[in-house]
């Protein structure tokens, strides 16, 4: 090898090297997109909606949005990995109609909440949240990257029925299906391992999922609701992607979890 090459070879290993670097160092800017501005009074968005807030065992007071509604069981709902608390009011309302309560959470770092997001913190933030609710029958519901967060905490305080939206298998291979010539495993942090998880879950799971979704492969899906430890319903919205309004209050993504609900049983 001349010596032209192997500088050349070398010029090319510090620049993968360098790269490599600033994806483990920035990571987290491309998993966690969130909206960080305050958002406005609940009530000016959802009708009976109010704003409530709690504090999280590391210590970060979170604000949130509780709808309430005459039925018993509560949807705690865990956003994906982007927005705010505010672009998941349009499902809030649509199960308020239903009469089902809804506390739509904000993880740290989103909706004018202190903090960074991470994997840990994430998980810090739903515990809070499901205390908060107290001694009721609630509902998980986690849309796509929620999906890891409740699944965690369901282990931990099993909730009376799971939905998860668009789940993927793990963190990992979501990132990989996005970022194919990435080594994304060996340098992802945070990792939300959905189906090494959810097979201890023994509630009633719906998984709802479009077939269209190329930010979590349909198969994904398919795969956590073959690894739930409990019964498992499977609605499959033909021809959505991760972020058509179908799966956002679509009538497949509410009447599941409105039927759902009508089997919790305290």
């Amino acid at each position: 090898m001349s010596a032209t090459v192997a500088r050349g070879a070398l010029v090319v290993l510090a620049v993968l090297v360098v790269l490599l670097g600033l994806l483990w160092v920035f990571q987290r800017s491309l998993i966690y997109l969130p909206d960080r501005g305050p958002v406005p009074p609940a009530g000016t968005v959802v009708t009976g909606a109010r704003d409530v807030s709690f504090t999280t065992d590391d210590g970060v007071r979170l604000g949130a949005w509780f709808v309430p509604g005459e039925r018993e069981v509560t949807v705690l709902v865990a956003g994906g990995n982007a927005g705010n608390r505010l672009h998941r009011a349009p499902l809030a309302r649509a199960l308020a109609a239903r009469g089902l309560p809804v506390l739509l959470l904000d993880y740290r770092g989103y909706g004018g909440n202190p903090g960074r997001p991470t994997e840990e913190g994430l998980h810090l933030d739903v515990v809070a949240a499901r205390r908060f609710l107290g001694d009721v029958p609630v509902i998980y519901f986690g849309e796509s990257l929620g999906g890891g967060v409740v699944t965690r905490l369901a282990t931990e305080r099993p909730p009376d029925g799971l939905v998860l939206r668009s789940p993927f298998t793990d963190l990992a291979a979501a990132g990989q299906a996005n970022y194919p010539l990435l080594p994304v495993r060996p340098l992802l942090r945070d990792r939300f391992p959905v189906t090494g998880r959810i097979a201890a879950v023994r509630v009633p799971t719906v998984v709802v999922y479009g077939t269209a979704d190329t930010i979590v492969p349909p198969e994904q899906s398919r795969a956590v609701a073959r690894a739930a430890g409990g019964p498992v319903t499977v609605v499959e919205v033909p021809g959505a992607g991760h972020n058509d309004l179908r799966l956002l209050d679509g009538p497949e993504l509410v009447n599941a979890v409105v039927e759902l609900a009508g089997r919790v049983r305290r």
